[in-house]
């Protein structure tokens, strides 16, 4: 099995952007590469990405028993304990739509490894779609929910 730290690498690259949720809906900003995939939620900082599930390699995706598609999208978060970094299980739900306004069903899972606790879910996708994620994050021993929100866009051509 791969580690936290390569399981992160591998998601985290090619994520794109972040923004806060919660009160009046913020303004999605246009995801960059270099753009950032985390949000600090207090005591907690949330690390989310999304690709396409091609970009996994075969070992990655039959040891996760993910369908390697570039018309399938993956979402990946953790969430880690700010003071020592520590990866921390969590109570994570996601809403997803496309710019239609189409909900876009993406059932998280979650995987331990080690001494790692992450969330993955798919989801399908066509050329060009844009899916906004809006995540609702509650770490274990806080009673408050935290929302992420991000878009991106898939290529499959």
């Amino acid at each position: 099995m791969l580690n936290r730290k390569t399981l992160i690498a591998l998601s985290l690259s090619g994520f794109l952007a972040a923004c806060g949720g919660g009160g009046e809906a913020p303004e999605v900003p246009t995801a960059e590469p270099a753009g950032e995939s985390m949000k600090d939620i207090g005591d907690y900082v949330v690390h989310f990405s999304a690709q396409s599930t091609d970009a996994l390699t075969p070992e990655v995706a039959r040891a996760y028993n993910i369908v390697r598609s570039k018309n399938r999208a993956m979402l990946t978060v953790s969430v880690l304990r700010e003071s020592d970094n520590s990866s921390v299980p969590a109570n994570v739900s996601v809403k997803t739509v496309n710019l239609t306004g189409q909900l876009k069903n993406v059932a998280m899972r979650e995987i331990e490894e080690q001494d790692a606790v992450y969330y993955i879910g798919e989801t399908p996708v066509a050329n060009r779609e844009t899916l906004i994620f809006d995540i609702t994050v509650t770490p274990e021993g806080s009673s408050s929910p935290s929302q992420v929100r991000f878009k991106r866009e898939f290529y499959t051509d």
